[in-house]
C-alpha cells in the first residue's frame, strides 16, 4: 500500500484494475486507492504478471503493507497458478510480510517508499507537519494519542485537537457533551433493499460532517443579489473569453473573484478557531465544492486573490478536470481558508451549507432565477441570485458577516469591467 500523503497511514482498496494472470505494463494503472477524500489511480512499479493479489476490494491495510505480487513473464503459469489453488504443506512460505521468497527478477512486491514497512512509531516521533501545526497552535504534543499507526499523531490529530479546545474526538462519534443517552442500534435491510458498501470516501465525509455539527456553533444567513448587469456582461464576454483563454467564463469563476475582494476588506472572514486564540490567516485559499460520482471532494485554489479572472477560471477549470477524473492529489484538497459551492448548478435557490474545519465560513451560489424586482418603485423582471453563508459563531458574529455578504453582493450586481 502506497502512501498517497505524508499524513496518511492506511489506503482501502477500492478497485482492482487488473486480475490475476494480467500482464501489466510499467506505470500502467493496476488498482485504485481510495484514502480520505482521494481516490486515486495507483501505476505498477514494475513490468510483469500479475500472479498474486493479497488485499480483495474494500480492505483497508497500513501503510507498507503488501497487496500483491508481480512476477516475470516467463514464471507467469506458475505463480498464477499458485495464486487460484491453496498452497500446500509443501509449498514455499510467505514471509511476514507477505512476500513469497523468489529470485528479485521474479516476484516484488508493491509498497509505499514514503515509510519504513513495520517501522515503530511509539507516540514520540513526529512528522514536519505535525510539529509544524504544533508550533502554530502551541499544542504540546505529549497531550495527544494519535489515530496513526503504531499510535503516532497526524497533522488530524493536532488540528482536531485544536478545534475542540483539547477535546478528542474519535471517528464516526459525536462529542460526549452531544452523544445520545442511548446508542441507536443500525437498520438492519429488509427483503429487497439494496446495501451499498461504504468507501473510504464517504466514511470520510461522515466523520468530517459530524464533528463538523458537534464541535463548530453554526449560524447562517442569506441574501439576495441582482446580477442582471453581470448576466448582460457575461453574455457578452463568454465568446472571446473563450477564445482567448481555452476556458469557459461561469459565474462561479466571477463569484469566487468576488469572495476574494471582499475576503481583503473583511479578514476575519479568513480565520479559524484555535481554542485560546483565533488565526487569521494571510493566505486566501478558496475550496471549490465539486461533486463527483460517490461523493463530494473540495480542490482548493491556493492564493486566489493574487489571481485574474482569467488565471481563476484557468486553475478552477484544471482542478475541476481532475477532481472529476480522480486524479486530485491531497496537497491539492489541503490547506483552504474558506469554502464556495455551487450549489445553484444543481437548481437549489436556498441551502445550509455544513462548514468544513477548521474553515470559519462556507459560502454557496445559488440559481440565477428571473423575478419580478422593484427598482425606483416600478416592478422590473430581473436576475436574481441567492448567496448563502454559514459561518462559525465562535470566531464570527452577525454583523461581520452581514456586512461581508452585503460586499460580495454589491460586487456581483456590478459587472468586472466597472469595478
Amino acid at each position: 500500500m502506497p502512501q498517497l500523503g505524508e499524513t496518511v497511514t492506511e489506503g482501502t482498496v477500492g478497485r482492482w484494475l487488473k486480475k490475476v494472470g494480467d500482464n501489466v505494463q510499467k506505470y500502467e494503472p493496476l488498482l485504485e486507492v481510495e484514502t480520505d477524500k482521494v481516490a486515486s489511480e495507483i501505476p505498477s512499479p514494475f513490468a510483469g504478471v500479475l500472479t498474486k493479489i493479497h488485499v480483495e476490494e474494500g480492505t483497508t491495510v497500513p501503510v507498507g503493507a503488501a497487496v500483491c505480487e508481480i512476477g516475470d513473464a516467463v514464471a507467469s503459469s506458475a505463480s498464477t497458478q499458485d495464486a487460484a489453488t491453496p498452497q500446500a504443506s509443501g509449498a514455499p512460505q510467505t514471509t511476514s510480510a507477505g512476500v513469497t521468497p523468489a529470485s528479485p527478477t521474479s516476484v516484488q512486491n508493491i509498497v509505499g517508499g514514503g515509510m519504513e514497512r513495520g517501522a515503530p512509531t511509539d507516540g514520540v516521533r513526529y512528522s514536519p507537519a505535525v510539529r509544524k501545526l504544533a508550533r502554530e497552535h502551541r499544542v504540546d504534543l505529549r497531550q495527544l494519542s494519535g489515530s496513526g499507526r503504531g499510535g503516532r499523531v497526524t497533522a488530524k490529530d493536532v488540528l482536531i485537537y485544536v478545534d475542540q479546545g483539547a477535546v478528542r474526538f474519535s471517528p464516526g462519534v459525536a462529542a460526549a457533551s452531544s452523544a445520545p443517552a442511548k446508542a441507536v442500534s443500525p437498520a438492519a435491510p429488509a427483503h429487497g433493499d439494496t446495501t451499498i458498501r461504504v468507501t473510504q470516501m464517504r466514511k470520510t465525509i461522515a466523520e468530517h460532517m459530524v464533528l463538523s455539527k458537534t464541535t463548530v456553533p453554526h449560524a447562517w444567513s442569506m441574501v439576495e443579489a441582482d446580477v442582471t448587469d453581470l448576466v448582460k456582461w457575461r453574455e457578452a464576454e463568454k465568446t472571446g473569453f473563450k477564445a482567448r483563454e481555452g476556458v469557459n467564463l461561469t459565474f462561479l469563476q466571477l463569484v469566487v473573484l468576488a469572495v476574494c475582494e471582499s475576503l481583503r476588506e473583511f479578514p476575519m472572514v479568513n480565520a479559524t478557531w484555535a481554542g485560546d486564540r483565533i488565526i487569521v490567516r494571510k493566505q486566501i485559499n478558496v475550496g471549490i465544492a465539486v461533486d463527483i460520482e460517490d461523493g463530494l471532494v473540495v480542490p482548493v485554489v491556493r492564493d486566489a486573490d493574487h489571481m485574474s479572472l482569467s488565471g481563476l477560471a484557468r486553475k478552477i477549470a484544471e482542478l475541476v478536470d481532475k477532481a472529476r477524473s480522480r486524479k486530485l492529489t491531497l496537497e491539492e484538497m489541503a490547506d483552504g481558508t474558506i469554502t464556495v459551492d455551487n450549489t445553484g448548478a444543481l437548481g437549489s435557490i436556498a441551502s445550509y451549507p455544513i462548514i468544513n474545519p477548521p474553515q470559519a465560513a462556507i459560502i454557496t451560489m445559488e440559481a440565477i432565477v428571473k423575478r419580478p424586482w422593484v427598482i425606483n418603485d416600478a416592478i422590473a423582471i430581473r436576475s436574481i441570485m441567492n448567496l448563502c453563508l454559514s459561518l462559525d459563531h465562535r470566531v464570527l458574529d452577525g454583523s461581520i458577516a452581514s456586512r461581508f455578504l452585503q460586499s460580495v453582493k454589491r460586487r456581483l450586481e456590478t459587472a468586472p469591467a466597472a469595478r
